[in-house]
């Protein structure tokens, strides 16, 4: 099998590839969506006061908590910008007229002050409007109370730790009545459905999308997607299981309630007025004693997708980072190109150091493949004089060939092997440069600022057009049809465009790889002449 027909099969699986990650990827239909402001009588959405709110900035994240409900309405990370070379910082959650995402919490049930029998929710009171983590502190804790008619005083407390996006959210409940208290803790996060035109976190390449919508874990499955669309739809979840997390995923971030509660757990799925969408989940009965302290709480976390600290927080939360269906591939990969990162401390050398050792790994393969090829091309006499004498029996002419392969001892597909091997590799690092948050704006040298963006001025798919221009003129061609010749020759200009939307650090990986097929392609060859 020689290199041509290889390129027309990577190509064809590649297209295929395409075509599937466009279709898989979430798509939100107009025809069902009305406008938050045409709704916003009949939703409960804030407006951010100063004397409304609650404001805390610690070291990685600024927020802002509505007094009613104590329900976080907006959250920035300040590590991150919201576009390469911004000033401003990436704001995850936020209350606007145009769109909405928060992530609330509250105790409801017979006895909890956000029971919506209540038709209100608590208006908590804070000794202070403004709180910061101050260098060199450790935690800070933020207390809110609310103090319902029968005396009995809510306090829910959010504690932040310092270089942390992980949040604990308690709730004190002190009982000084004569009767046995019952409610629930829950959280849930809300969200627009369609994206306003100003959002930024959700690319329109269709190269650069992953998976937005919502994600939930049980005792039984660490890790499951759940489309906005389905909610939509009503096909809603309402699932019991101990432990677990639900949460709402982008690209590169990710909002979750991990439940700490004894017991078992609902999570469950709604549909707001057409536009708006949650996933929460409730927690087992509590019974407080008379005149007994109770305490409950949920870890939160708000912020970027980082694997290791959010596998420590909740089994499976580090799932969350959509490496597709090749993550078992592009988990090992990450951590591999992360050591190599800590080593040499530029993700684009990084890269291509990876590509060196695992074209190293794959040279026995590479061997086998281009000696097939030079078999092939020495049998090609032969193979001429089979088709002039069976050229009007085409059976006759596939055993003659099946048996000249015998006699030759050469496995047509034998060079299918590296590129079969090769794909999801290539797959895995595509997924991995899409989804890990490391990686993004993560600058190579001179034009390249992001890795994980396109290439602004589209000189990386040019060059990698050219090489591979180059290994086809280098590699032996059997092909006679005039058609599929030129078919051939388009291929290097076909694959630049294709490579026009993808992450620069993946062209950067097809290069290097290219540029070492070219080294060690004139390296067999010269030793096989030389034999």
């Amino acid at each position: 099998m020689d290199l041509q027909r290889n390129i027309l099969i990577f190509f064809f699986l590649l297209c295929s590839f395409l075509l599937w990650q466009s279709w898989k990827v979430e798509i939100n239909p107009k025809s069902s969506v009305i406008q938050v402001k045409e709704n916003k009588k009949r939703l409960f959405i804030p407006i951010i006061e100063e004397k409304k709110n609650i404001f805390i900035k610690t070291d990685t994240i600024f927020l802002s908590i509505n007094r009613y409900g104590g329900d976080i309405d907006q959250a920035s990370l300040l590590e991150y910008k919201d576009k390469l070379h911004s000033l401003q910082c990436f704001r995850l959650l936020e209350t606007k007229s145009d769109f909405f995402y928060q992530a609330q919490s509250g105790l409801t049930g017979k006895d909890g002050p956000d029971n919506p029998h209540y038709g209100t929710r608590p208006i908590y009171v804070s000794a202070k409007s403004y709180f910061k983590l101050n260098k060199g502190q450790k935690e800070l804790r933020v207390p809110m109370v609310w103090i319902g008619k029968n005396g009995v005083i809510f306090t829910k407390i959010f504690i932040f730790k310092s270089g942390s996006y992980d949040i604990t959210v308690q709730y004190e409940i002190k009982n000084s009545t004569n009767k046995i208290l019952e409610c629930s803790m829950f959280g849930q996060l809300k969200q627009t459905i369609n994206l306003p035109k100003s959002g930024n976190f959700y690319s329109k390449n269709f190269a650069l999308q992953s998976f937005r919508g919502a994600a939930y874990s049980t005792e039984n499955s660490k890790f499951n997607k759940y489309k906005f669309n389905n909610i939509v739809r009503n096909e809603n979840l309402y699932l019991q299981t101990k432990n677990g997390w639900i949460a709402m995923l982008q690209q590169y971030f990710v909002a979750a309630w991990i439940p700490q509660s004894k017991g078992m757990n609902v999570i469950y799925t709604s549909h707001f007025n057409h536009d708006i969408v949650a996933i929460g989940y409730k927690s087992d009965k509590i019974y407080i004693m008379p005149n007994e302290n109770y305490k409950i709480h949920a870890n939160l976390w708000i912020g970027p997708e980082i694997q290791e600290k959010m596998a420590i927080l909740s089994p499976g939360l580090d799932l969350t980072v959509d490496y597709g269906f090749l993550w078992f591939l592009s988990q090992p990969l990450f951590r591999f190109l992360k050591l190599l990162y800590n080593i040499i401390g530029n993700w684009g050398i990084s890269i291509i150091v990876i590509t060196l050792i695992m074209r190293g790994i794959l040279y026995p393969l590479t061997k086998v493949q281009y000696i097939a090829m030079a078999k092939m091309r020495e049998l090609q006499p032969k193979i001429d004089d089979l088709k002039n004498k069976f050229s009007d029996d085409k059976n006759s002419f596939n055993k003659a060939m099946m048996n000249l392969y015998q006699q030759e001892k050469i496995n047509p597909f034998g060079g299918c092997l590296p590129l079969l091997i090769q794909m999801p590799i290539f797959l895995a690092l595509y997924y991995m440069l899409m989804s890990s948050i490391e990686l993004r704006h993560a600058p190579f040298y001179l034009w390249i600022q992001d890795l994980s963006d396109q290439d602004p001025y589209y000189i990386l798919p040019i060059i990698m057009g050219f090489t591979m221009f180059c290994i086809q003129k280098m590699s032996p061609n059997n092909i006679s049809d005039p058609v599929q010749q030129k078919f051939l020759n388009l291929v290097p200009i076909l694959f630049s465009i294709f490579f026009l939307w993808f992450p620069s650090g993946l062209v950067l990986y097809y290069i290097v790889s290219n540029i070492i097929t070219i080294v060690q392609q004139k390296l067999i060859f010269y030793y096989l002449e030389k034999e």
